[in-house]
């Protein structure tokens, strides 16, 4: 790149590639890749950045295929600094780069209840970006408020109220980085919460290929809702019955597949581009509209540039 970037206390590393820092394996490098030593220093560096250089806040990877191509501008990754979670009452309050699960975990031991959290990949700063959810709890029904840093009001706080949280969305303005947020959390028996904990991770790996390289859900449910769950739960409108549905289960492009163990999970089995990933996920949502007259929403983010090369 030719522009000259903000100086900083953290890290700023040119052209650095993604792929490793994405759960899928894929992508191309970033222009930039910043680290902020912490909240201060993210400060400083939006507000002296030039607005006409993009930006992308990245989480863990974990919901997101970077394509070959990779990223212009500067992508934002938060580090240590921002991973603390601590418990003040019946709030919890995490940082950005703090791990759902740990959280979960923390709160639990507190005798709060964010179990939810428990089973969902990721970290917090994206849980709240996407109003993550399941068993159906989402983010939105516990969040209080958000700490945000952005480059043209520094950091300040946002109510929950103002992300005007939908289905798997928010209204995070653009260029706007999450640092820490604020939930609010019912009492429970620390020991039943963690018993509760251990049931989930049970169903989620009995059913879900845990050990696959994946992205998570791949595609939001039809239904407009997750899985609750329960006994009761339909299955009609769920993504993974629809792709099934469509004879789609281990359907496969280069390195890329539908898992069979379930079908609304892309994997990269050994060797896929992101290009075979996204070709994938766009054939089967074709052949599922073509199926059913659905058409699937992705819920997994696709990012940058396709490889030009």
């Amino acid at each position: 790149m030719a522009q000259t970037l903000p100086k900083t206390r953290g890290a700023l590393t040119p052209d650095r590639p993604l792929a490793d820092l994405t759960w899928l394996r894929v992508g191309g490098p970033a222009d930039w890749l910043f680290q902020p030593a912490d909240a201060e220093d993210l400060a400083a560096f939006l507000a002296e950045l030039d607005p006409g250089i993009p930006v992308f806040p990245m989480g863990v990877g974990s919901n997101l295929i970077v394509r070959d191509g990779g990223i212009r501008g500067v992508v934002i990754r938060l580090g240590r600094g921002f991973n603390d979670i601590r418990v003040e009452g019946d709030h919890v309050i995490a940082g950005a780069a703090a791990l759902d699960a740990h959280v979960a975990r923390k709160a639990a031991d507190a005798g709060l209840d964010l179990t939810f959290l428990r089973t969902i990949p990721g970290a917090i700063g994206g849980a709240v970006r996407m109003n993550a959810g399941c068993y159906g709890s989402y983010v939105a029904d516990h969040l209080i408020e958000v700490r945000v840093v952005d480059h043209a009001h520094g950091m300040r706080m946002v109510s929950a109220s103002d992300l005007h949280f939908g289905y798997r969305r928010s209204d995070l303005p653009e260029r706007t980085v999450i640092t820490e947020a604020i939930f609010r959390a019912e009492r429970a028996d620390p020991e039943a919460l963690h018993a509760k904990m251990e049931d989930q991770l049970r169903r989620r790996d009995e059913s879900q290929p845990t050990k696959d390289r994946t992205a998570g859900s791949t595609f939001r449910n039809p239904a407009g809702f997750s899985s609750t769950g329960q006994v009761d739960d339909t299955h009609d409108l769920k993504a993974w019955k629809v792709i099934d549905d469509a004879g789609l289960r281990g359907a496969t492009l280069g390195g890329a597949v539908m898992n069979p163990k379930h079908p609304n999970f892309l994997t990269n089995a050994g060797g896929a581009t992101a290009a075979e990933l996204e070709e994938l996920g766009e054939k089967v949502r074709e052949k599922v509209f073509q199926n059913s007259g659905i058409r699937l929403e992705w819920e997994i983010m696709r990012v940058g540039e396709p490889d030009t090369g």
